[in-house]
């Protein structure tokens, strides 16, 4: 069934190469589409189109497709093009002539554009929770290490003291900016398209804000054009989210990887959480941030993907759109699948309490002598260029211990801050996970 049909048969490869993925990807969408139809039954009856009996047919016909949706019954067979058409004919099969009247005033583009509103919106909840465990996993990390110094590298050489606190703190903090973006997204997807129909709207006087008010946006897409046009902007304002969340894991994994070699030796994990070699017996390998780091970096690429699809269509709808929709959703599963098991391994992370006690970081000390003698006096140029001197004559002696004191500084976390920043950003965002 298509609803678009007009008595003629389309060649099956027409049909093979338009249909695509559709019926497997929009089976994420069938109860939202549920969701917006009944919302937008009840406009129906209100401006005079619908009938009190067939109001309640059509919602009692939803509730039926609703259950069958809940219960993981509910399939889109072959014959039909997408789950708009399925519902339709489920409507109309439940209800009878009633159910014909469910398209009036709407358009399949328009249909398609606020399943993907409400969809995202969900998923964008989701992962906003996802996000917090993570940061309470880091943050909690961060007090348990914040005295186990580490050394803190520039251009891979051995450069100033840091911390397992500072390492995970860092982290934490940088999912705040994260999820700034996660919000913006959020927004551009509280906007109600539905009544846009084809991007012109319609003849018929229809109730935007009723259906904005029943679907629970926070405001509607009002120029109809607009509302059309949004279809790539929101699939891009969300890879831009999750590219940016995916750069953190990316960054986080890589740093992983490095942490676990044998020639840093910083941090382990349980061989369970390991993978070995077919031929070396002696191997644990990182392949789970190997592959984090990998797909976070597939996902970075999201924002480009979906610019290179949609960044020279004119205005009006296209079919290249339905491209995006699978993008779409594999980077909403991905990102999500990414947090899950990130914040798992994290949890098992082990961490080397003496590493500093290496004589290959002796030199890591070098600025805080400089900086003693600037603090007794000595002009900062002149002490740099005596502990070089130092250093270069084979006299230096580090002292190892640290006294940072400023904010954000390795003796200084700024937990509690970090935290308050984060639970502003969070509750900026509607929504419970």
């Amino acid at each position: 069934m298509k609803l678009w049909d007009k008595g003629y048969t389309t060649h099956n490869i027409v049909e093979r190469f338009t249909v695509g993925n559709d019926r497997i990807l929009d089976l994420k969408l069938a109860r939202y589409d549920v969701q917006a139809s009944r919302a937008h039954a009840r406009m129906l009856h209100k401006i005079g189109i619908l009938t009190d009996g067939e109001l309640s047919d059509i919602l009692r016909g939803l509730d039926t497709i609703t259950a069958q949706i809940e219960r993981g019954v509910f399939v889109i067979e072959p014959q039909f093009e997408d789950v708009h058409s399925k519902i339709e004919f489920a409507l109309v099969s439940e209800i009878g002539e009633a159910g014909k009247k469910i398209h009036t005033t709407r358009s399949r583009n328009d249909q398609v554009l606020v399943d993907l509103h409400l969809y995202v919106k969900d998923e964008l909840v989701i992962i906003k929770g996802l996000i917090k465990r993570l940061f309470e996993t880091l943050m909690g990390l961060s007090e348990r290490e914040k005295d186990v110094l580490m050394p803190g590298y520039t251009h891979m050489q051995v450069a100033m003291p840091s911390s397992f606190g500072l390492w995970f703190s860092a982290y934490a903090e940088r999912l705040i900016d994260d999820l700034t973006l996660l919000h913006a997204a959020y927004r551009i997807s509280d906007q109600n398209p539905l009544g846009s129909a084809a991007g012109y709207g319609t003849s018929f006087p229809i109730d935007r804000s009723m259906t904005t008010q029943l679907l629970g946006f926070r405001t509607l897409k009002y120029n109809v054009v607009a509302a059309q046009m949004s279809r790539g902007r929101l699939e891009q304002s969300v890879a831009f989210a999750m590219a940016s969340v995916s750069g953190t894991l990316a960054q986080l994994a890589a740093d992983v990887c490095l942490y676990m070699s044998q020639n840093y030796h910083f941090i382990s994990f349980p061989k369970e959480l390991t993978t070995g070699s077919s031929i070396m017996p002696h191997k644990q390998n990182p392949d789970v941030f190997e592959l984090l780091r990998a797909r976070s970096n597939k996902i970075c690429n999201l924002p480009s993907e979906i610019m290179h699809i949609t960044g020279n269509l004119p205005s009006g709808y296209h079919r290249d759109y339905q491209l995006l929709k699978e993008s779409l959703m594999g980077g909403i599963e991905g990102v999500k699948d990414h947090l899950e098991v990130c914040d798992f391994m994290l949890q098992h992370i082990r961490v080397r309490r003496d590493l500093l006690e290496e004589e290959k970081y002796r030199y890591i000390f070098s600025v805080e002598e400089v900086n003693k003698l600037v603090m007794a006096g000595v002009p900062f140029r002149e002490a740099y260029r005596r502990v070089g001197k130092d250093i270069l004559e084979g006299r230096f002696e580090p002292d190892k211990r640290v006294s940072h004191t400023h904010e954000g500084s390795l003796g200084n976390l700024c937990l509690k801050e970090i935290r308050a920043k984060f639970d502003e950003e969070y509750g900026q965002m509607p929504g419970r996970e």
